[in-house]
């Protein structure tokens, strides 16, 4: 297929290439990938994670992140063997080769798009609300997400220009936040404050000992560390990523889970867990204990930013594969119309606001979207797993990074487990995945009846136009 491809396409295309896109260095491409991983699930579901484990809220970011660190080795070797910004798509295509497999992976990556974003809606109205001592009911904040994610839809369709430089500014907005909040911590503990002893404590009452409540509370955690794996999408505006892409992905890493550590420590040290556990903004409570003289409007207004950053990629990310899926001919062709004049895939846009509208008014709260989000890409993120294993027969001209592989194995093991209903996830999860997978598949047989009406074939997809990138935090 490889051979048709350069055959077909204009000669002067492969030259063209490296000189347009290959422009990321390894700073530059660390931005983005910390820029990817942080925003949402740590602004918003930290307090979630303390009502599961008390005061040791930090331990399911440490799992979360052992489990993020072993599917990102399996994302290296195929990255690196396969430079191409196709990402999960790509790759259960080339493993399996099955055209609905690879669907329903592309559609899961999209749907895990639209509930991110949908989550970082509610934490924009709940901080909002709170920031700017509003006092929204339930129904304000429902409404406040709904206006959010019209603008956002508004901004879609205009257009978005993502250039590595505005990514840098919104990686350092969103990193000044986290900052803020362990410098607080710090500065407290040195004062006096607060109490440390918490962070070793575990939710009293708990039958079962320590284990079951720290994995039902990683399924959460789990969201904070998504994004790394949009980084692929990069990889052919990268110089020499099969160089740099293993040591920049795994500083990345790193360098997130570190925060998220201690930011976790910082909040528990400040906010007692029973405390950081109500409602959808415990970073805000952090910020008032330990810095009662701090405006809170700034750091609300630092928190709002993050997560409007979020959301805007995530939808970003799911009209585009939803159009890129309509041109592939998987899903009906009136979702990849393009508007005359913004030249923007406005159906798909519509067609992913509307979904999101659904899940901020019917589903609403922040736990249940989130972790429905990590629901989805542990299920992507297994079958990734996987794929490495069957691909390993397949050689490439070049040298690429190679994961022991006994990792894969853990990786595919892992991300399954914590995928399962025995961790204590929330049933409402499966609900939501499944009535959001469900839509897929029905437009994929709509797609299909249409399709032989008009006498039209599927692509043999290189999957490149559907391809795979995941959500942001």
């Amino acid at each position: 297929m490889s051979d048709v491809t350069l055959t077909s396409a204009p000669p002067a295309q492969p030259a063209v290439e490296p000189s347009l896109h290959r422009v990321m260095g390894p700073w530059l491409l660390l931005l983005f990938i910390v820029g990817d991983i942080l925003g949402t699930g740590i602004y918003a579901l930290t307090g979630q994670v303390a009502k599961q484990v008390g005061g040791m809220v930090w331990l399911p970011f440490v799992v979360a992140f052992v489990v993020a660190m072993i599917t990102a080795f399996s994302y290296l070797e195929l990255v690196t063997k396969y430079p191409k910004a196709a990402g999960a798509a790509l790759y259960t295509h080339k493993a399996f080769g099955i055209h609905f497999v690879t669907f329903i992976v592309a559609f899961a990556v999209m749907c895990s798009g639209i509930t991110s974003a949908s989550t970082a809606s509610r934490a924009f109205a709940a901080n909002l609300s709170n920031a700017f001592a509003l006092g929204l009911s339930p129904i304000g904040v429902t409404a406040i997400g709904l206006a959010f994610m019209a603008v956002v839809a508004a901004v879609n369709f205009r257009g978005v220009g993502e250039s590595v430089k505005a990514n840098v500014v919104l990686t350092c907005v969103e990193l000044t936040g986290l900052l803020i909040i362990i410098f607080i911590g710090l500065w407290a503990i040195g004062a006096g404050q607060g109490d440390v002893s918490r962070v070793m404590q575990f939710r009293p009452g708990v039958d079962g000992g320590l284990f079951w409540p720290v994995i039902a509370a990683t399924t959460l955690a789990f969201f904070a560390m998504v994004g790394f794996e949009d980084s692929v999408n990069m990889a052919e505006e990268c110089k020499n990523p099969t160089r740099i892409f293993p040591k920049v992905l795994l500083a990345g890493l790193v360098i997130t889970g570190a925060i998220y550590v201690l930011v976790s420590i910082s909040a528990i040290t400040l906010v007692p867990p029973e405390q950081l556990g109500e409602g959808e903004t415990p970073l805000l409570k952090v910020v008032q204990a330990g810095a009662p003289n701090f405006p809170l409007w700034i750091f609300g207004f630092i928190t709002m930013f993050a997560v409007a950053n979020s959301a805007l990629i995530n939808m970003l990310m799911a009209s585009r594969l939803v159009y890129g899926m309509s041109r592939e001919h998987v899903l009906p062709p009136v979702l990849g119309k393009v508007h005359e004049t913004r030249r923007t895939p406005y159906i798909a846009i519509v067609f992913t606001t509307l979904l999101a509208f659904a899940l901020i008014t019917f589903v609403g709260e922040v736990p249940a979207l989130g972790g429905t989000t990590a629901l989805l890409l542990l299920c992507v993120f297994t079958v990734v797993n996987i794929a490495v294993l069957m691909l390993r027969k397949d050689t490439v001209e070049h040298e690429h990074f190679r994961t022991p592989t006994l990792l894969p194995i853990l990786g595919a093991l892992a991300c399954a487990f914590f995928a399962g209903p025995w961790t204590g996830r929330d049933p409402v999860q499966y609900r939501i995945a499944g009535i959001l997978i469900g839509v897929g598949i029905v437009l994929w047989l709509v797609t299909i009846m249409v399709n032989r009406a008009a006498g039209v074939r599927p692509s043999e997809p290189s999957m490149a136009d559907i391809g795979g990138a995941g959500p942001v935090n």
